[in-house]
């Protein structure tokens, strides 16, 4: 509508062709000034508007089915519009784009108008080439609604040129090209627009036509499946930046499919002569290659698919133009990567790696590229050190730098540290120093130092794990030829080194011939030799008493000689020798000089724990050992008298190494009881043979070492408890029979009043603790008649102290198992402690209390309610005599406690009085009211509870 509200008149044919003959003079002025003709946006507008002008005339023309007069003009100067855009776009210094596609919007729409009403094929074929290269260009900056239009009009003329006939076939190759180039573009141009549907159906239009693809020129073909290509790799490349909306999967399978067309448009071209056809089929092979490794967990076989792109690809490649390209090095990488997606074996892994490495360009990002890959690799242990000692050979060979053979080297280390197979290592170790050594390559002090580091570290770790072998074989890589930088000490250092190790391992032949390798001028080489010598003379020591000819002289001579070199680990081993030569239990003339030398072992091993860095392993099981024979000597003499002197040196010994070793050691308690008890055992037997009466004193360390003896193992059995869930119950089993003879060896001497009556209360605390060892015990086993026996024991018992009673109630209120009437028992026998002896918690004495007051009246008889009445009566006399006793502000008698006690009692009372039972009833009530007196409102509680009993009271008749 006009501002004025009349409908605007339609304009004439003429008009229009006058309103675009003024824009047109006006266009053309612009387009021939200089400068920003491409800049300007006016010219762009005046375009646009002969292009709508253009597009109405045609209307108007198709209305009347008569061809115009100006037609022809309208015609020419479309022409004229559309060669303009050719030479702006070739002209023009700046971004001529716009402009560009203005001139041949205008100009197609120009050469429409002058379109005959029926065009032949020749007109048809060049309409139908410009709206193609129209909708393509506006298609390209973006204007889909003009793109689309001019596009819908293509597809009328196509349809037009399709339903001509064309017997003569004359025009078929033209209509082929112009066909194509208009799917192509209607393709693009729906792409662009995010229409996948439309863009897929028009490429199946041209690639599923092979009759019109057979027609089509190289280089058309090439533009086609350029442009199929470009439409995969889009979607291929959103397979890595947005995986919201398809899965990559289902992405990288139709980028496929649209790269599979765009190769079977140019699989049937010869490439041989054309450069950049034979790069474009390259191109669509790597895409589809990426594509294919992308899709493959979906499809497997895809990786044989992508496999075989590769090397079509690789097989392309001018080895003298394209070996050092980084492009077709990625190819190779590419290729790995799939070989190890599909899992292949280690030949084709290796030879993947190899082509790599060929190929290499070296630099530090390429090698470490080369190195971090191969970490990836690691399960593949052989596999990864194959391609290490390739990659160092190819380094070698190809004059890579210094650095690079260091950082190779370092890495072989590190990796063939790693085998499981020790002899393998280090055979790949040497063949690589070999070759090192062969090209006469020499470390620098720097990677040197680095390469012996890890060598010593990966050597002292197979050491202290105690594969000596294995050490000795890594120190020994150390002494390679090629470590020379760093002087005769680094080697020394790593001959001793093995040397040890072969010495740990007691080959001591192998460690002799090594260290002879080393100077003889270094202190620390002649020490290592030493060593050496030492465990050889006690090599010989060995075979030599079980020689043929052995004399036991050659023992004394030896003995004589370590003792006057102060060699105590000789003379301990020449001891030990000579102890065997007696066979003290067939001849009892030896069993004296058998004794002595246990003695002399004993007393040298006792030095030598007092030596710091002392090896306790060896020592403590040498000690005990001896300490064995010692009472295995003095049970089986037949006359003990001889020995007094002996067993009374050894027990002594043994007790005082025992009470040494509680402070010293750590985490031996078994190993200590065992002491204990071999100083018990001999005590045993000195008592019992001694010549003269035995004195009080040694009883007591009788009991001493009886007692600790069972402590020892109770300790060891706590913390073994602790760190395990599961223990067997035979080991308890035994535990329990360990921590009872102790107590009842214990009681005999008492019994028999072999100490004096000042020691006893000390010694009977003995008997306490292992009662409390029993309870313990038993109750794992869940020995029940076990602990009411201990309890009951211990309550006949006037010594025990009141500690001994807590420490039943804590183990047996802990176990979750422990029967009603063995706790009931424990708390009683408890109870009954503290109120004898008036010191106890108060607070531990109303839980006790509260605990036994449950019990009874649950089970709910006459004499249970009875006595548990009579504790709550000595739960009030307590209250009265320590009611008010506070630590800080808080109650020592708990207030909870007697909440309880006063709600139980009234709750009782009321119980009994139900039941007709008034004379129990009022003892509870009047108990109720006495507890009231020690809690808050006591006297309120009092007054109501004193109404409530009279109003119920009165209820019932009084007996």
């Amino acid at each position: 509508m006009s501002p004025g509200g009349k409908k605007s008149r339609a304009r004439s044919p003429q008009e229009l062709c006058d309103e675009i003959k003024e824009l047109l003079i006006k266009s053309k002025t612009k387009l021939k000034s200089d400068g920003t003709t491409t800049k300007d946006e006016s010219i762009s507008r005046d375009l646009h508007k002969i292009a709508s002008l253009a597009q109405s005339f045609t209307e108007l023309r198709l209305r009347s089915s008569k061809k115009s007069l100006l037609s022809d003009f309208l015609d020419q100067e479309g022409v004229s519009l559309w060669n303009a855009s050719g030479v702006v776009r070739q002209g023009s210094a700046h971004d001529s784009r716009v402009v560009v596609a203005a001139l041949r919007l205008a100009g197609f729409r120009l050469m429409e108008a002058g379109l005959e009403p029926k065009p032949d094929t020749e007109a048809l074929l060049h309409i139908l080439h410009i709206a193609s290269k129209t909708g393509a260009t506006l298609s390209e900056l973006g204007h889909n609604d003009t793109a689309s239009s001019v596009l819908g009009c293509a597809a009328k003329y196509e349809e037009a040129l399709r339903n001509i006939d064309d017997p003569s076939g004359t025009n078929h190759q033209s209509r082929a090209c112009v066909t194509a180039v208009y799917f192509s573009t209607r393709m693009e141009a729906a792409w662009r627009e995010g229409n996948e549907g439309l863009a897929a159906f028009m490429a199946d239009k041209i690639t599923e036509n092979d009759g019109r693809l057979v027609l089509l020129s190289n280089h058309d073909r090439e533009t086609l499946a350029t442009k199929l290509l470009d439409i995969g790799k889009s979607i291929l490349r959103s397979c890595y930046q947005d995986s919201k909306s398809a899965s990559e999967e289902t992405k990288a399978n139709e980028a496929i499919r649209w790269m599979q067309k765009a190769f079977s448009v140019i699989e049937p071209l010869d490439c041989a002569t054309n450069l950049e056809l034979a790069e474009l089929k390259r191109s669509v092979l790597r895409s589809l290659a990426r594509g294919y490794f992308l899709s493959s967990s979906q499809d497997p076989e895809n990786l044989i698919r992508a496999e075989t792109a590769l090397e079509e690809v690789i097989a392309t490649i001018d080895p003298s133009a394209h070996n050092v390209s980084s492009e077709f090095q990625q190819l190779r990488w590419m290729k790995l990567a799939v070989i190890k997606r599909r899992k292949a074996g280690d030949t084709v892994l290796l030879q993947a790696l190899q082509a790599i490495i060929d190929n290499l360009t070296y630099s530090e990002s390429n090698l470490t590229d080369v190195l971090q890959e191969l970490r990836t690799l690691s399960q593949y242990h052989q596999l990864v050190t194959s391609a290490t000692q390739y990659c160092l050979h190819r380094a070698l060979q190809c004059s890579w730098s210094s650095d690079a053979v260091e950082r190779l080297l370092i890495s072989l280390i590190f990796h063939c540290s790693k085998d499981d197979k020790h002899d393998r290592a280090i055979q790949d170790l040497h063949a690589s120093f070999k070759e090192l050594d062969d090209v006469e390559f020499e470390l620098l002090k720097a990677p040197a130092t680095a390469c012996i580091t890890l060598l010593w570290q990966y050597g002292d770790r197979h050491y202290h794990a105690g594969r000596w072998k294995e050490a000795a074989d890594w120190f020994s890589c150390g002494t390679h030829s090629i470590f020379t930088s760093l002087g005769p000490v680094s080697s020394s250092k790593c001959f001793r080194k093995a040397a040890l190790a072969h010495l740990k391992r007691k080959d001591y032949a192998h460690a002799g011939s090594i260290i002879r390798r080393c100077p003889d001028t270094e202190a620390t080489t002649q020490y290592v030799t030493f060593l050496i010598a030492v465990y050889q003379a006690i090599k010989s020591i060995r075979n030599m008493v079980h020689a043929a000819n052995f004399d036991r002289k050659m023992i004394l001579l030896a003995c004589r000689l370590a003792h006057d070199l102060d060699m105590k680990n000789l003379l301990l081993n020449v001891l030990k020798a000579l102890l065997e030569t007696l066979n003290f239990r067939e001849n009892v003339e030896n069993i004296s000089e058998a004794m002595a030398l246990v003695r002399c072992i004993i007393r040298l091993i006792v030095k030598l724990l007092g030596e710091p860095a002392a090896d306790l392993d060896r020592l403590v099981v040498a000690l005990l050992h001896h300490l064995k024979i010692a009472v295995t000597i003095a049970e089986s003499c037949e006359q003990p008298a001889l020995l007094a002197r002996d067993v009374s040196w050894l027990w002594r010994t043994a007790y005082n190494c025992a009470i040494q070793a509680c402070s010293d050691w750590e985490d031996r308690e078994d190993q200590i009881s065992d002491i204990f008890d071999a100083a018990r055992r001999l005590l045993e037997l000195y008592a019992l043979h001694a010549a003269v009466d035995v004195d009080q004193a040694t009883y007591i360390y009788l009991v001493n070492a009886s007692f600790a003896s069972a402590s020892g193992r109770v300790m060891s059995f706590r913390r073994l408890r602790s760190q395990t869930d599961s223990i067997e119950p035979e080991k308890y089993r035994d535990l329990f029979n360990e921590v009872n003879q102790s107590l009842q060896r214990i009681t005999k001497i008492l019994r028999e009043d072999k100490v004096s009556q000042e020691d006893l209360p000390r010694l009977e605390s003995s008997l306490q603790i292992l009662r409390i060892f029993i309870v313990e015990t038993a109750c794992h086993l869940s020995d029940w008649t076990t602990v009411l026996a201990t309890v009951e024991e211990a309550s006949r018992s006037d010594r025990d102290s009141l500690e001994t009673y807590e420490a039943f109630a804590d183990v047996l209120w802990e176990n979750k198992n422990c029967p009603i009437h063995v706790l009931f028992t424990a708390l009683e026998a408890t109870l009954q402690a503290c109120l004898a002896r008036g010191h106890f918690s108060l607070e531990k004495f109303a839980r006790w209390l509260r605990a036994m007051s449950i019990i009874l009246l649950t089970r709910a008889t006459d004499a249970d309610r009875s006595k548990a009445l009579g504790y709550v009566d000595q739960a009030i006399a307590v209250m009265e005599e320590h009611g008010a006793a506070k630590d800080g502000g808080d109650l020592l008698y708990p207030l909870d406690e007697r909440q309880w006690l006063l709600s139980t009692a009234y709750n009782t009372g009321l119980e009994c009085l139900h039941a007709s039972m008034v004379d129990e009833a009022k003892r509870w009530f009047e108990c109720s009211t006495i507890i009231c007196r020690f809690v808050p409102d006591g006297r309120q509680r009092a007054e109501k509870i004193s109404i409530t009993y009279s109003d119920l009271l009165a209820r019932y008749p009084t007996r």
